[in-house]
């Protein structure tokens, strides 16, 4: 299980790891909200234990923009506000369970447990999309060609999970960034073509059989091999 800590005291993240890993978890460590959003959004975690106290982009302003932005994992707040305010606050900016510190270690490895246990039998969306030897897995965050296991950021899951969906169907640059980025098109910039590349260079390069395809004027197209 691989987990996101975002804490700015050093020592507190440390006894936070240290502890967590002695439960066989795979902890990662940011030590400030801006770190920690680009962290959280180019890789995939099970659970995300986030301090609101942090500096560049505070914890509730973080959690607010990480949901906005389709971010799935379940949030847990660890902060020493402590007041009913702060942790209804908490949870309406999107959190999924708000602790106090100090904690006891063994209600923290229970709460995590629990959010897990909760993500994974409310999720209704698990399945498993498939193109020739691709295989994309929508619960477990998971992408592998031929057995072999892809390596993708954030967006460009989103991007491939969208195409695949799609598959042997036209989808435009602007039907792409209006359900990918939740953006309006904007004509003059190429941030599309770029992840179609990344992924491209992630899915395709080495393969005979091309999956994603450039239809000029008119947009993209994942279409299965002949």
């Amino acid at each position: 299980m691989k987990i996101l800590v975002i804490e700015d005291e050093p020592k507190v993240a440390a006894f936070i790891k240290e502890g967590l890993e002695l439960q066989n978890f795979n902890v990662t460590i940011a030590y400030d909200g801006f770190f920690g959003k680009k962290l959280a959004l180019e890789n995939f975690y099970d659970v995300l234990i986030l301090d609101l106290l942090i500096p560049y982009v505070n914890g509730l302003d973080l959690c607010k923009q990480l949901r906005l932005e389709g971010y799935k994992a379940p949030i847990l707040i660890l902060s020493a506000l402590s007041s009913v305010d702060d942790k209804v606050m908490g949870l309406d900016s999107g959190a999924d369970d708000y602790m106090v510190k100090p904690f006891d270690f063994r209600e923290l490895i229970a709460r995590i447990k629990a959010l897990c246990n909760r993500y994974t039998n409310n999720l209704k969306d698990h399945k498993i999309l498939n193109m020739a030897d691709l295989e994309l897995d929508i619960y477990k965050k998971t992408v592998k060609r031929n057995g072999k296991m892809i390596d993708l950021t954030f967006k460009e899951f989103l991007l491939l999970e969208y195409l695949l969906k799609n598959k042997n169907r036209v989808v435009s640059r602007a039907e792409i960034n209006e359900k990918v980025w939740e953006e309006k098109y904007d004509s003059g910039t190429n941030i599309i073509d770029v992840y179609i590349n990344f992924l491209r260079r992630k899915v395709d390069k080495g393969y005979k059989n091309k999956l994603i395809y450039t239809m000029v004027g008119m947009g993209y197209m994942m279409r299965d091999p002949e």
